[in-house]
């Protein structure tokens, strides 16, 4: 099934939403909760299933709907459908500060690896399925990059990167990133997670126990900061929290 060719803007600057044109029933997915405006016409619907197989019958959507699970992600995903006239927009946005970078699978081999958590929204027709790390080893205990996510079509889809995106273009070479800042990478790209460095590196280097290491050819996106650090970055149990509880106290008591 192809995927419906939609028309789109991004807009804001640090907190950023897509604006998506929809023509008279063309339909568009997102993920569940992404959803910030509608025109009236466009009408929603919660599907078990991404919609890209129509024939699916209950068990197969039902076994994609785990894999979905496995990934952390909703059992469903929202359709959006102009029923009226003319030209509508629905609009989605990311869930925490960052960027959203559009991606035309038709024109990137038709496939797209991404971390769990980075799809936004897409072009009906784009199969999403749970995309396992061939290295289970050190992909299971580096915790991040053991399971991703596989964006398949011909069309648009949209994926979130937190703070700022980096864009690299990989010809042979080796690239090793901290856990949980690759956003995606194209086919061609080799992904593993493996141990960072020696048992003191490990402990003392504040680095973490396993980086993850891309190798090959195509297009790899980075975020420079994942959720996971930006929740440790404002959590009271944060890295500062013990100085900043400890001047609190010498504020109150002075």
């Amino acid at each position: 099934m192809n995927s419906h060719e939609i028309d789109y803007e991004i807009k804001g600057h640090d907190v950023q939403f897509v604006e998506v044109e929809l023509d008279p029933q063309e339909t568009v997915i997102a993920e569940a909760g992404a959803m910030l405006y509608m025109e009236d016409g466009i009408h929603f619907e919660t599907k078990m299933g991404d919609g890209s197989n129509p024939s699916q019958g209950f068990l197969g959507k039902l076994a994609a709907g785990a894999s979905r699970i496995i990934t952390g992600e909703s059992l469903f995903i929202t359709h959006f459908t102009h029923q009226g006239y003319g030209k509508k927009r629905v609009a989605f946005s990311a869930p925490y500060p960052g960027t959203i970078v559009p991606l035309d699978l038709g024109q990137m081999g038709g496939r797209v690896i991404v971390q769990k958590d980075a799809f936004l929204c897409a072009a009906l027709g784009t199969r999403l399925s749970m995309h396992f790390n061939k290295r289970l080893g050190a992909g299971f205990f580096g915790g991040e990059g053991f399971i991703l996510q596989k964006l398949e079509g011909d069309g648009k889809a949209f994926i979130h990167a937190g703070g700022t995106l980096v864009e690299k273009e990989l010809n042979g070479e080796t690239l090793r990133v901290d856990t949980g800042c690759v956003v995606g990478f194209t086919d061609g790209i080799d992904f593993s997670v493996e141990r960072a460095g020696g048992l003191k590196s490990m402990v003392f280097g504040g680095e973490g126990i396993f980086l993850s290491t891309l190798r090959g050819h195509g297009k790899v996106w980075l975020q420079s900061m994942p959720i996971n650090k930006l929740i440790q970055a404002i959590s009271p149990m944060g890295k500062n929290s013990g100085k900043e509880s400890s001047g609190i106290l010498n504020d109150l008591f002075e």
